[in-house]
């Protein structure tokens, strides 16, 4: 589970995570256990995913701010084998994201951006990107910047789109995604149907919680891959690891069902443990739980 290149352009933040008895009510204040503070971020995590999960070679375009969260978030990619030279630095607060976690692992988030809306392509970010195999991006950053992107990659590359979180999509980006990943309800956001999707992009991957994925492509039979029976601890960042783990099995050359299996196997760990790139599983983990459920 070792090659491939990746370049993973997203969004970084410090999340500050606390478990709650249940999520709150509008104008409700609910007690909480203690805090947590770890890295996170959907682009982020989704490189630690492509590289320690997903064995890529992964490059990590994202902006982060001058303080000590920064320093948190560059810490975790490193050890993950992340690659960090093309991060930016931007004079604004490193992206926090604010999040409440029910008995049953299920999650709240809410995202201050801050250095996330300075994210760039510039000349060398654009040249890494032009190595890559795969180009995978998200939603907390600007559209302009995924466009930017997905112009970048060599003839091809794949270009992935995880449309999170659910936003309206210009019509000069649709034309630029080879792949798109979304849940049921960003899905339901973008066409009201999965397979209506298809009519803007070659290829789909819905997410289904523990319910597992369904693979749409045109010209094929759907594809539906079952999800795993584990015990959900957190499940935050669980669809940050499916994406990086799938963008790392499609850049080594796997096809798209398989690729999204392997993805599934390393979701499905990845919500047995708390936090978002903490959770991350390791690719030897991920190739047991494969074999376990074939």
């Amino acid at each position: 589970m070792t090659g491939g290149r990746v370049v993973v352009v997203g969004s970084a933040n410090v999340d500050l995570a606390v478990d709650v008895p249940r999520a709150p009510k509008a104008g409700e204040t609910v007690l909480g256990d203690r805090l947590r503070r770890s890295p996170g971020g959907k682009g982020a995590n989704q490189a630690v995913a492509a590289a320690l999960a997903g064995g890529a070679d992964t490059s990590f375009v994202g902006a982060l701010g001058e303080d000590e969260g920064a320093d948190l978030i560059l810490v975790s990619l490193g050890g993950a084998g992340v690659r960090t030279d093309l991060v930016e630095r931007a004079e604004a607060p490193t992206g926090t994201a604010f999040i409440t976690v029910a008995p049953d692992g299920e999650n709240a988030i809410v995202v201050a951006p801050g250095a996330n809306d300075h994210v760039e392509i510039g000349a060398a970010q654009a040249d890494r990107i032009a190595e890559a195999d795969v180009v995978l991006a998200q939603l907390e950053i600007p559209l302009g910047v995924v466009a930017d992107a997905a112009a970048a990659k060599r003839p091809g590359a794949l270009v992935i789109l995880n449309a999170a979180p659910s936003r309206e999509l210009p019509e000069s980006l649709w034309d630029v995604v080879d792949l798109l990943v979304v849940n049921e309800h960003e899905a339901a956001d973008l066409a009201g149907e999965p397979e209506k999707l298809l009519a803007r992009v070659p290829a789909v991957v819905v997410t289904l919680g523990g319910e597992g994925c369904v693979v749409l492509r045109r010209n094929a039979e759907p594809v539906r891959i079952p999800g795993l029976p584990v015990d959900a601890v957190d499940t935050t960042g669980a669809g940050d690891t499916f994406c990086g783990v799938l963008a790392a099995a499609l850049a080594q050359g796997l096809d798209l069902p398989e690729a999204a299996r392997r993805a599934g196997a390393a979701g499905a760990l990845a919500v047995t443990r708390p936090g978002a790139q903490a959770a991350v599983p390791t690719a030897a983990e991920v190739a047991a739980l494969e074999g376990k459920a074939r």
